[in-house]
C-alpha cells in the first residue's frame, strides 16, 4: 500500500511514476486525495464540535445547580450529538473508499526501472553459461514418456488437466531437487528454512497484495475466508504480521518449500503442453525482511542466491529486469531469471526476484524499532529459488544425451543417488 502522505505531498509526481505502469491506477490518485480531503475536515470539524458540546455540557451542569431551566441547551447538545454523528458517517465512508482505492494500487515502479508496456521492453542484464548444443533435442514430454517420470493421464483421473504425477524416477528427481535447494540456501547462504501452512487467512493474501486484484486466480475455500497458498511468499513472509521487530534483527531471510496452487485464469493456451504451466506446482521461495537503507543492495544478492542453483545445475539461463509494465503489483524492481529449455526453443522463467519497498509491509504493519525508538515499516524482498516445474524441464532438456539418456549434474547426484536418469 503506497504511503498516503507521499501522496498528498507530492501528487504528480506519484502519478508520474505510476502511469509508466500503463494499468490507469494513476487516475485514480485524484479520488483518493479527494477522499482524504474529506476524511480530514471531517475530523477537523468533529474534534471542534466535541470541544463546543463539552463545553456546553459543562452549561447545562450549572443551570441544573441553580434551578434553572437547561432544555434549550441540552436540545443544543443533541443537535451536535447528531452533526458528530453525521460527521462520523461521512468520513467512514471516505476512509473506507480512500483504503478500498489503495488497496487496489500498485507499487511506484523504482526511478531507474525500464520504461515499456509490455515484455518486449524487458532488457537481458546478464547470461550465464552457454546454450548446450543438442541436435534435434527432444521436450520435456519425449524424455518423460521415455523414461517413465510423469503420467498426466493419472493426474487427469484424480483432479483434471493441469496437474501431473510424478513417478518413480520422476518422483526420486523431484524430491531430489527441492532437497537439493533447501541446502543451498540454508547451508551456504544463511537462510532459515520453515513449513507453513499451505491455507492462508483472507487477511495475508491481502498483506501480500494479492488481493483484492488476483482473486479470479485464487483457490479459495469458506467462501474466500481461507486460500490455497499461491505461493509460499504469502505464508512466510506474514508469519511477521502485526509485528514490531528490533532494528538488530534484521534482516531475516527464510526460505521454505511448498506447493503452490493457481487457477491461472485467463491463461488458457499459454505454455500449457506439459508441465510448464501448472494448477499446482511445487517451489522453494526466499523471503528476506531488511532495513529499508539495504534493500536494493539486498535484491542483487537475493537474485544471486537464486542464480547460484543454476550454476550449480551447469544450466544455461538468463537475467532479465522487468519494465515498468510488465512489473508484479506489489513490486518496485524485479529480475526474472529465465532458464534455457532446448526442447522448447526458448527460455523459461525459474524464479522472479522483486523488491517490494515498504508496500506489503505496510498492508500487513510489519515494522521494526529504530535506534531513536521510532516505529518505521520494513522493506520486504522474495524471489523463487526456484520454481521446480520448469526446472525439471530445463534440467532433462540441457542434459538430455544422444543415447537417450539424461545426466544428472554433479552437484545434485548425492540426492538423486545416480550420474543417470
Amino acid at each position: 500500500m503506497l504511503d498516503i502522505k507521499l501522496i498528498r505531498e507530492d501528487p504528480d509526481q506519484i502519478k508520474a511514476r505510476l502511469v509508466n505502469r500503463y494499468d490507469g491506477s494513476a487516475e485514480l490518485i485524484d479520488e483518493v486525495l479527494a477522499c482524504d480531503e474529506i476524511r480530514r475536515k471531517n475530523e477537523t470539524e468533529k474534534q471542534a464540535l466535541q470541544s463546543q458540546r463539552k463545553k456546553t455540557s459543562k452549561e447545562i451542569g450549572m443551570l441544573r445547580a441553580n434551578g434553572e431551566d437547561s432544555s434549550a441547551i441540552e436540545a443544543e447538545v443533541k443537535k451536535i450529538g447528531e452533526q458528530i454523528k453525521a460527521i462520523d458517517e461521512e468520513g467512514s465512508k471516505a476512509a473506507d473508499r480512500q483504503t478500498e482505492l489503495l488497496l487496489t494500487i500498485p507499487n511506484l515502479p523504482h526511478e531507474k526501472c525500464p520504461v515499456g508496456k509490455d515484455e518486449e521492453s524487458n532488457p537481458v542484464i546478464r547470461a550465464w553459461g552457454d546454450k548446450p548444443s543438442i541436435e534435434a533435442p527432444a521436450d520435456h514430454l519425449k524424455i518423460a514418456e521415455d523414461h517413465g517420470l510423469i503420467s498426466f493421464d493419472d493426474a487427469a483421473r484424480i483432479a483434471g488437466s493441469g496437474f501431473a504425477v510424478y513417478r518413480g524416477k520422476g518422483a526420486r528427481l523431484q524430491r531430489a531437487l527441492i532437497q537439493f535447494l533447501l541446502d543451498l540456501q540454508t547451508r551456504e547462504h544463511g537462510y532459515e528454512e520453515v513449513n507453513v501452512p499451505h491455507i492462508v487467512r483472507r487477511e495475508c493474501m491481502y498483506g501480500t497484495g494479492q488481493l483484492p486484484k488476483f482473486e479470479d486466480d485464487m483457490y479459495g475455500t469458506d467462501g474466500n475466508e481461507f486460500f490455497l497458498a499461491p505461493t509460499a511468499e504469502v505464508p512466510v513472509t506474514n508469519l511477521y504480521r502485526d509485528t514490531i521487530l528490533a532494528e538488530d534483527e534484521l534482516p531475516i531471510k527464510l526460505t521454505a518449500h511448498t506447493p503452490c496452487f493457481r487457477r491461472e485464469a485467463g491463461s488458457a493456451g499459454r505454455d500449457n503442453r506439459g508441465i510448464i504451466r501448472m494448477h499446482q506446482f511445487d517451489k522453494v521461495e526466499l523471503v528476506q525482511l531488511v532495513h529499508p537503507d539495504q534493500s536494493f543492495d539486498l535484491l542483487e544478492k537475493l537474485t544471486g542466491h537464486a542464480e547460484a542453483a543454476l550454476q550449480k545445475l551447469g544450466l544455461h539461463y538468463q537475467v532479465i529486469e522487468l519494465c515498468t509494465g510488465d512489473l508484479g503489483f506489489s513490486s518496485c524492481k524485479t529480475y526474472d531469471i529465465e532458464v534455457w529449455a532446448p526442447g522448447q526453443g526458448k527460455y523459461l522463467e525459474v524464479s522472479s526476484c522483486s523488491c517490494f519497498t515498504d508496500y506489503q509491509a505496510r498492508r500487513m504493519k510489519l515494522r521494526f524499532k529504530d535506534a531513536d525508538g521510532k516505529n518505521q515499516f520494513c522493506h520486504t524482498l522474495n524471489g523463487s529459488g526456484t520454481a521446480l516445474p520448469r526446472l525439471f524441464v530445463a534440467l532433462v532438456e540441457q542434459h538430455q544425451q544422444p543415447d537417450g539418456s539424461v545426466n544428472i549434474p554433479e552437484a545434485l547426484q548425492p540426492y538423486y543417488g545416480s550420474d543417470k536418469l
